[in-house]
């Protein structure tokens, strides 16, 4: 499973009207080779399913992650933080053995 914080679904909401994106759209976590540590998160919003897609869905929006990317994000929760330490998503994945400075990437 994974989770999406309640400020997370508000920030989403508001990069979709931002971008036009219709109430259909929803935000496709992805994990992919690269970045400092190994593995780095990409996100974009998506409005077509794809084989093998898993949806978690909380406070309203929904988030689509492929079933690969799948193994390396179970139990993570999708949290977004706007304080004085910098402005962005926040990925609390419990199976990051390693993170770089910045949180884009990981290692398990």
């Amino acid at each position: 499973m994974i989770q999406i914080s309640e400020t997370a679904a508000k920030r989403i909401q508001s990069l979709k009207a931002e971008e036009g994106q219709t109430e259909a759209a929803f935000l496709r976590v992805e994990v992919k080779k690269g970045g400092c540590s190994g593995l780095s998160y990409k996100m974009n919003f998506d409005a077509q399913p794809k084989d093998g897609d898993q949806f978690f869905e909380a406070h309203g929006q929904k988030i689509a992650v492929d079933s690969e990317s799948f193994l390396y994000l179970i139990g993570m929760i999708l949290d977004y933080s706007g304080g004085l330490n910098g402005k962005g998503f926040v990925f609390n994945n419990p199976n990051a053995t390693k993170n770089c400075g910045c949180g884009s990437s990981f290692n398990v």
